[in-house]
């Protein structure tokens, strides 16, 4: 999408995508057909293929001029043609497209870039893939990571559920990475008795740019799905900046930890399962504290209540945001400082706030509080300080859990998705259900 400035002289000059134009600018003078903008690309710079067969992108400035010299085709996706035989010796893969960067590939005549989920496509695009397993692919929907919500989870899971059903050895579930951690969390809790690996796996770099992650995520997401034991939700994403392997995560114990880099992903509170080598295919176990795939019979359970809200504490919070939340939430999860605390003011300071009967006030109206740690890593232990005992005397839950703020989030959906009743809330919320909570964290997965 260009910027409102382009697109309204676009529109005037009658200009669409696919046209052939010239672009006039000071003494430059080029011609030849208008491209989409590329992924991440600035949307004041107009693309164009040149005749010689490269893109060039001019930057639009006051004084530019466009003219249109012909109308062309409107650009499309041309599908690969493909012989997709299945091979009876090998394992069937079914990959749901969800959206996000990686499920998308470069038409090289145009430059475009657009959406890919036709096994035909993916095996042409990536053909490592046909040493690995056979593949089935359907798209569920196409969208920006930050679009999806707890409604697109549930069709996730039973999604998946039916590909199991229908004999698929291993499920990969392409997605977006900016909330894929979300994703994979609450299918921890929707899908039990995991037959087969179930992998979600996204890309940084589209495919028109040179670095692009894409083909090593999914080609090791495939070798996890197609040869691990790891009967849990995972995550496959980048090792290192380079292109050696790549981490499987638990999928509630992961998240995006940089806006940019490759390697973005990290394991919170935990090790990754395993690093799958990108030269050699190769799983490399880390650790054997998960749970095995095995002749099992999958379970859903997508009950849930997506009115759950995420507080964040910051210095200066007013009382009334939390008083506000009853309102509008059946639950709330605070992303507390430190060891899991809030502002108390026990000094009586008139510049502080105490914002505990505020939260007392929402738990007395049988709407649980869950505390989170927003340090990220580390436990939440709210026995050293006043603020924490206080906090518990008032009926907050999650003193001993080191979950992400995310993941008590979606927990908290996925528990009021089954009672009401508060104490059945809390001990359900403090029950490790599928590797959320940590019996012990070694120092060792704290990475800096």
């Amino acid at each position: 999408m260009y910027s409102k400035n382009i697109d309204k002289i676009l529109k005037s000059e009658k200009i669409e995508i696919g046209d052939r134009i010239k672009i006039t600018k000071n003494e430059l003078i080029v011609d030849g057909i208008l491209l989409p903008r590329i992924q991440m690309g600035n949307t004041s710079c107009i693309v164009i293929k040149q005749d010689n067969g490269y893109n060039i992108g001019i930057m639009y400035e006051k004084g530019i001029k466009l003219k249109l010299q012909k109308k062309g085709k409107p650009i499309e996706l041309r599908h690969h043609s493909s012989n997709t035989k299945s091979n009876v010796n090998k394992p069937t893969l079914s990959i749901l497209g969800a959206g996000g960067t990686i499920s998308s590939r470069i038409e090289y005549n145009t430059g475009a870039v657009f959406p890919e989920l036709y096994p035909e496509d993916l095996l042409n695009s990536f053909p490592q893939l046909r040493k690995i397993s056979n593949i089935k692919c359907r798209e569920l929907f196409n969208l920006f990571s930050e679009d999806i919500t707890p409604e697109h989870w549930k069709i996730i899971a039973k999604n998946v559920v039916k590909e199991i059903n229908s004999g698929s050895d291993g499920i990969i579930i392409m997605h977006g990475t900016d909330t894929m951690n979300y994703t994979a969390t609450a299918l921890s809790f929707m899908l039990q008795n995991i037959p087969v690996p179930i992998v979600l796996v996204g890309a940084q770099r589209s495919s028109d740019r040179g670095s692009s992650d894409n083909m090593m995520n999914l080609i090791c997401a495939a070798n996890t799905a197609a040869k691990s034991n790891i009967g849990e939700i995972s995550v496959c994403m980048h090792g290192t900046s380079s292109d050696n392997f790549c981490y499987i995560h638990r999928g509630n114990k992961v998240r995006k930890m940089h806006t940019s880099r490759r390697d973005a992903f990290r394991s919170i509170n935990s090790f990754p399962f395993a690093k799958v080598w990108f030269d050699n295919n190769k799983i490399e176990y880390l650790h054997n504290d998960y749970k095995k795939i095995g002749n099992k019979k999958i379970k859903i359970d997508d009950k849930i209540n997506p009115n759950v809200g995420l507080l964040q504490i910051h210095p200066g919070i007013n009382p009334k945001l939390i008083e506000y939340s009853k309102k509008i939430f059946d639950g709330v999860v605070i992303s507390g400082t430190g060891l899991g605390h809030v502002s108390t003011n026990p000094s009586k300071n008139k510049l502080s706030n105490n914002i505990i009967p505020a939260i007392k006030n929402l738990i007395d109206s049988d709407i649980p509080v869950v505390m989170s740690p927003q340090t990220i890593y580390g436990r939440i232990n709210m026995n050293v300080y006043s603020a924490g005992r206080l906090l518990q005397k008032a009926g907050v839950i999650g003193d001993g859990a080191d979950w992400l703020p995310e993941t008590a989030l979606i927990k908290l959906m996925w528990v009021l998705g089954h009672t009401k009743n508060m104490k059945k809330i809390e001990e359900i919320m403090m029950t490790n259900i599928s590797g959320e909570i940590s019996k012990r964290n070694d120092i060792g997965t704290f990475l800096v």
